[in-house]
Formats: structure tokens, C-alpha cells, sequence
């Protein structure tokens, strides 16, 4: 699949179209806009195993092509039916010598089984003042927010002072047909930009409803799978053996259980601590310095180990996430594995923390090969490292800080490093320095991306749309 333009073909009304000229956009519209765009997202079956990216891909076309955008400027294209990718161009103005702001999203979700949730992962449900659903949190919050974003300001004749560059994008999550690498492979000249928006890092973090941090990626994480397997010749469930293949396998899952890697801060992660230091007013303070002091208080490091978001600041992780083994109930297994998934600290590699796992694991009964994104399996990992922290852009950080200040006056900016990882690798690795910012607002305890019941609070989605909204006119208004 290449090129293809699907005009009005998923019930966008006749107002939608209307929505080319008039007077700013009243709050009503702009919410019932909002609203049935991230719901006709969610409703979109797009994970890896039975969904669909292109057709999210054309939805949020038709609804760029019914605000004005004009045809060559919107394109679905990927390398087959199902794996499509939306790209969006925005016209700046005329003469502009600026290069483009690119902003990535991508379109795919997590697996979800309806058996697990409370509500269909694939319904749209408004229920005690979330939205229920798929991708409220991971990304289609944000893929939402940005459609909706930009048609207000077409709407309203805004003229940035670059383009603006929408690529919502294919198989973040996993999958053979990554969106944003096949993009910059084949058609690099369509996101070609000065520098990326990655709303799928950042946000606002709510203690008890209360905001009390706006933070945006600095650097982030690396990725990592590695399929942790033990196989022998099995037999008759009556004979058991000690080298039972799924007992070397879980004896590796109680050595990951029981230890943890080495604490090890940068540049970002010593300057969110100290920063949280001063946000935090409890006894937690003491700790986010003394975790920082030289020599680190090793007190204060287990103390905030308890905390997942912490523990995951301070270090590489591994944890097992799937479990398979054994062929029938009354045989011996011939096979047992499990998969392990790891985010790992910049500066290490994933051939290095396999290594470091087999190591650890120390059984030459044991075999740990790097699983790609792809699911192909390996005996070695990539020697690459986690990206390298973009300088901070001074334009980038104004519009944030204004921004940021109209919603959540007095809340402090703060500099994070995603503890897991996103489409920010491929286009550092291009050449394109990216920047995860986002204006959703989530309660710490409340983490539910990729899991049951994901959700995200209506009033929090509102209030990314008028961040997001405010945050671009400021980056490309002329100054």
C-alpha cells in the first residue's frame, strides 16, 4: 500500500466539513470534536494480532481532508493493508526558511482480552469521570489531542511560522512493520524536520487530583526482549527428573526476582531528583537527596526502590512477562521459556545486559537469545545504546513554560528519563532531536497503560487538548 485517501467514508458529518471556515471553534465544539475523535480511535481494533493501523490511519485522514487540509498534504501509505501510516503536512508560512516540527504518534495498542477487563477494551465507555477504553493512556490520548489540535487551528486560519508535520504512525508496540523507521527508510522527505514532538513521554503527574509536576523526556530507555529457554528430552510425567526443563527456567526467574541491577543516575535523572526534592515537602525529600549525595545514602536508595517509578529511574530492569512449557499434563516438558523484557539504563547495551543475564543465571542448561521487535530470535543483542539527551531547545521550553503556566500555574517543569521507550530511537538515530512532551494529567498510582482497565480522567483529556493547542501556537507563532 502506498498512497490512498478515504474521504468521509466513516460517518464524519456534514458539520465536520464546516469546520473549514467560521469563527473560533465555540468550547462545545471543540469538546464534542475532541471527543468523537479519540472515541472513533479507540473503537478502531489496532493491535498487532487482528487490528488495523489503516484504518485508524484513514479515519483521522478524512477528518483532516473535511477541515481543509488539502489532499497531497494528506497521505496514508506502509508497506501492506493493515500496517498504514497517516501523514500530515500543516502549511506554514509562505517563504518560511525554517525546517519542520515533526510530531510522532503512533496508531497500535497493546493487546487487550476482553475477559480480563471490567469494560470492552474496544468501547469508548465514560464511566465515574474516566474515559474506559484501549489507548487512553498509550497513545490514542494524545493521537486524539493532536488531530483535534490541528483542525482548530486550521479552523481559526492559524499560520505557523514552519510546517507542521503529523505522522501517526504503525507497530510501536511491537510488530514486524515499525511506522516511523519504515517512513524514514522510504520516505524520509515526507517527516524530514528541524526537530520531533513525542507525546507519548511526559505529562502531568496528579497526587490526589492536585498536579504537582510537569514533566517532559529528556532521554529515555532501551528496549530489550530476551527469550530465557531450557530444553531436553522430556519423558513419562511418572519419571520425574531434576533437570526438568521448566525448573531451570523459573529457578532463573527466582534469581531475577531476587536481585536487582546496580544504581546508576545521569545528567537528567540526578536533576529530577533534585527537583522532586524541592516538590516534595515529607520525608521523601531526604531520600531524593540523599540519593543523589555523594556517596549515595544506600538507605534512602532502598526506601525509594519500593517505588516503581523510582526504582525504574535509578536502574536497569528485568522482568519476566510471559511463561510458556510443556507439550501434555503427563509427560515431562521437552521445552520451557519465558519471555524476559528489559529497560535499560543509557549507556548499556542489549548485547550487555544478555550477557550480564546469562551471568547471572549461570546455567549451561539455559539458553538467552535477544528476541527482535519482530519476534526473530538471536544470539546476540545490538551493541547500540540508549539515544543520547538532545540539547534542550531554548523555543521548545518557553512554549512549554507558557503553556504548562496557563493550565497548571506553579507547577514546576521537570526533566524526566522515560522509563520505558518509544519511537524517540529512530528518529535520533536520524539525526532528529526529539522531545517527549505531553499535557495529559495522571494520577502516579494510577498507571494502567498496557494493562486492565486502562483509562484516563475526562477532565484530564480536556485539558490536553488545550495544552497541546496552546503549546503549538506559542512553538510557531512568529516571534
Amino acid at each position: 500500500m502506498q498512497k490512498s485517501f478515504h474521504w468521509l467514508s466513516l460517518g464524519i458529518s456534514l458539520a465536520a466539513a464546516a469546520l473549514v471556515e467560521g469563527a473560533p471553534l465555540s468550547d462545545q465544539a471543540i469538546h464534542r470534536l475532541a471527543h468523537d475523535t479519540f472515541k472513533q480511535l479507540i473503537e478502531i481494533n489496532t493491535t498487532d494480532s487482528v487490528g488495523n493501523t489503516t484504518t485508524a490511519a484513514r479515519a483521522m485522514a478524512d477528518r483532516l481532508l473535511a477541515a481543509g487540509f488539502a489532499p497531497n498534504d494528506v497521505t496514508v501509505m506502509g508497506p501492506n493493508d493493515r500496517k498504514g501510516n497517516l501523514v500530515a503536512r500543516y502549511r506554514g508560512r509562505l517563504k518560511s526558511t525554517l525546517k519542520p516540527v515533526l510530531i510522532i504518534g503512533h496508531l497500535d495498542v497493546v493487546e487487550a482480552k476482553a475477559s480480563d477487563w471490567t469494560t470492552d477494551p474496544f468501547e469508548f465507555v465514560e464511566k465515574d469521570g474516566f474515559y474506559y477504553g484501549r489507548g487512553t493512556q498509550d497513545m490514542k490520548v494524545s493521537d486524539a489531542i493532536a488531530v483535534t489540535d490541528l483542525i482548530r487551528l486550521k479552523h481559526e486560519g492559524f499560520v505557523p511560522d514552519r510546517d507542521i508535520i503529523l505522522a501517526l504512525t504503525a507497530d510501536e508496540e511491537g510488530g514486524k512493520a515499525n511506522g516511523v523507521a519504515w517512513l524514514l527508510k522510504n520516505h524520509r522527505d515526507l517527516i524530514d524536520a528541524e526537530f520531533a514532538l513525542n507525546p507519548d513521554a511526559g505529562g502531568v503527574v496528579l497526587h490526589h487530583g492536585k498536579p504537582v509536576t510537569l514533566e517532559f523526556e529528556a532521554t529515555e530507555k532501551l528496549y530489550a526482549d530476551y527469550a530465557v529457554s531450557a530444553v531436553n528430552a522430556g519423558g513419562h510425567s511418572s519419571l520425574p527428573r531434576p533437570d526438568n526443563a521448566i525448573y531451570h527456567v523459573a529457578k532463573a526467574l527466582l534469581t531475577l526476582a531476587d536481585s536487582s541491577f546496580p544504581v546508576e543516575l545521569n545528567a537528567v535523572t540526578r536533576a529530577y531528583f533534585a527537583q522532586m526534592a524541592k516538590v516534595d515537602q515529607g520525608e521523601q525529600a531526604a531520600d531524593f537527596l540523599g540519593v543523589i549525595a555523594s556517596p549515595p545514602d544506600q538507605a534512602a536508595i532502598e526506601r525509594l526502590s519500593l517505588d516503581p517509578r523510582y526504582n525504574s529511574t535509578m536502574r536497569t530492569t528485568c522482568v519476566p512477562t510471559m511463561l510458556s512449557g510443556g507439550h501434555a499434563p503427563n509427560a515431562l516438558p521437552q521445552r520451557a521459556e519465558a519471555n524476559v523484557n528489559c529497560r535499560i539504563l543509557p549507556g548499556h547495551s542489549q548485547e550487555e545486559v544478555r550477557l550480564e543475564l546469562v551471568k547471572r543465571f549461570s546455567d549451561p542448561a539455559l539458553s538467552v537469545r535477544y528476541r527482535s521487535d519482530a519476534g526473530e530470535l538471536s544470539d546476540h543483542g545490538s551493541d547500540q545504546t540508549a539515544m543520547v539527551p538532545p540539547p534542550i531547545r531554548p523555543d521548545v521550553m518557553r512554549a512549554l513554560r507558557i503553556a504548562g503556566s496557563r493550565l497548571w500555574p506553579g507547577v514546576p517543569m521537570l526533566p524526566i528519563m522515560e522509563p520505558g521507550a518509544s519511537d524517540s530511537i529512530y528518529t535520533m538515530n536520524a539525526g532528529i532531536p526529539s522531545y517527549g512532551i505531553c499535557g495529559v494529567a495522571i494520577e502516579h498510582d494510577d498507571i494502567r497503560m498496557h494493562g486492565k482497565d486502562e483509562r484516563v480522567g475526562v477532565a484530564s483529556f480536556y485539558d490536553g487538548v488545550e495544552f497541546y493547542y496552546h503549546f503549538l501556537k506559542q512553538l510557531t507563532q512568529n516571534k
